[in-house]
């Protein structure tokens, strides 16, 4: 059975990009008081380097651990160094993520989702979001948060709400932030008519109901595609936070989330918190 715990995970890259993560998660540890555990994911030695060269793997390991922790001394106040806990592990790095969700003890993993060698790429990065058993906190090197006072719930006809209002209401009473639930509409659709308005209204009352501050946009589009508008919109208004609820599609499809949510995800420079299906919707500490 998984337990849960207040803590994080990240996925602890090499060089520079290990740093941006660094940086995001200690804004993450100060804001939300969570203990951080960084993972650094190695390649698995062959059999033959394993069996012969065991001295040579072990080395590489300690190094990469030595690594992790003088880069922690750079960044981290020294007051907060004993917050984060350092892993070395071999293997795959989207299944040993996978394996450790499952395994419990983290609200959420923070994984760079534009980053280089020691990273996930496009595609993994859309099995880690549909496939992982805690929620995913993608963010991007070009663009890291340290304030989050507006919250953008993009919200698709095709997807529930239970889970994204829930993590949503969470941190918005963390940071005290003001939530805006946006939805692209067909232009010859009539607005009040629209299951985006009625799930949109719905998600407002509930939100107001919790003293959240709350607003809806709707835009309507005649051409472009649903993505690109709410992308447009993101943009303009460029909040500190994205909360996605991904749904899945058939299991014959690779991604396993839908265009909708994989265009968001990889399009959107902020951080961008993805819930899906399988996930527990109430993060630890959540009071309703």
């Amino acid at each position: 059975m998984r337990y849960r715990s207040n803590n994080i995970m990240a996925l602890f890259p090499s060089g520079e990009e290990g740093i941006s993560v660094l940086k995001q998660a200690l804004f993450f540890h100060q804001s939300l008081g969570m203990k951080v555990f960084l993972y650094r994911i190695l390649n698995k030695p062959s059999l033959y380097k394993e069996f012969f060269y065991a001295g040579k793997v072990k080395q590489e390991r300690a190094k990469a651990l030595e690594n992790m922790r003088n880069t922690a001394k750079q960044i981290v106040p020294k007051d907060l160094l004993e917050q984060f806990t350092y892993r070395v592990k071999h293997g795959n790095k989207l299944q040993t993520l996978l394996r450790q969700s499952k395994r419990g003890g983290y609200e959420f993993l923070i994984v760079l989702k534009d980053g280089t060698k020691d990273c996930l790429d496009y595609y993994e990065i859309n099995k880690l979001i549909s496939r992982s058993d805690i929620p995913i906190m993608n963010i991007s090197k070009e663009h890291m948060s340290n304030e989050i006072k507006h919250i953008v719930i993009p919200v698709d006809v095709s997807q529930t709400t239970k889970k994204k209002l829930l993590w949503a209401s969470y941190f918005a009473k963390k940071y005290g932030a003001k939530i805006t639930i946006v939805s692209a509409l067909n232009y010859n659709i009539d607005l009040k008519q629209s299951l985006a308005w009625r799930n949109s209204e719905k998600l407002k009352h509930m939100l107001s109901q919790r003293e959240i501050d709350c607003e809806v946009v709707i835009i309507k589009e005649k051409v472009r595609e649903k993505h690109e508008v709410i992308l447009d919109y993101i943009k303009q208004v460029n909040p500190g936070l994205v909360i996605i609820r991904t749904h899945q599609e058939s299991a014959m499809k690779n991604t396993h989330i839908g265009n909708f949510v994989s265009n968001l995800v990889h399009g959107i420079k902020i951080p961008v918190f993805t819930v899906n299906q399988f996930q527990s919707p109430m993060p630890i500490d959540f009071e309703i």
